[in-house]
């Protein structure tokens, strides 16, 4: 039995939820979501909370039940409160600034790199070396923070790098005379 699929997903007030044709539809202040329901589970509105379901005893139903009541409950969270993930940047002369649509980040390279922000997705550098990524989509919050961290991940001898400000780094000694 899923541990995750079996709670209800509660929804807050100020957000709409609706099922029809397969798709799963949140709407809340902060925007609108959209997303298909598996034909292995059956989800509904009862009681201002969506329930989910398996479709029988097979694995693959089992499997899309916790997955599915997660999805759904990521979307409601996204549309009333949304998600945001922060980076640090560490090296000297590292920065980064906001110009336009468009994210410039010094690392440390002969040129500046120009990461371009994505529609549904705001970036703000509240310091030189920190960068704020929000959005109310998970999946597409993480994704944007892990391409910004991959211009220059974090080395384990000085530190240098963008982390994420969770992150702990684990250094290495350098080597001796």
């Amino acid at each position: 039995m899923s541990r995750v699929g079996k709670y209800p997903v509660e929804v807050p007030a100020g957000v709409t939820v609706s099922i029809a044709d397969g798709v799963f539809k949140a709407k809340g202040k902060l925007g609108e979501l959209s997303l298909p329901i598996s034909s292995h589970v059956t989800a509904e509105v009862k009681d201002n909370s969506v329930v989910v379901q398996p479709n029988g005893t097979e694995s693959q139903a089992r499997m899309m039940w916790g997955t599915t009541r997660a999805l759904i409950a990521c979307a409601v969270k996204g549309v009333s409160d949304g998600f945001s993930k922060t980076l640090e940047i560490t090296g000297t002369g590292y920065r980064a600034a906001v110009q336009g649509s468009n994210l410039v980040m010094n690392l440390g390279f002969s040129h500046d790199v120009i990461y371009p922000i994505p529609a549904g997705i705001k970036i703000s550098t509240p310091r030189p070396t920190a960068i704020v990524v929000e959005g109310i989509d998970k999946q597409r919050v993480g994704q944007v923070a892990l391409d910004i961290r991959s211009y220059r991940k974090p080395e384990p001898y000085k530190g240098k790098g963008v982390r994420y400000d969770t992150e702990t780094i684990r250094r290495k000694e350098g080597k001796k005379k």
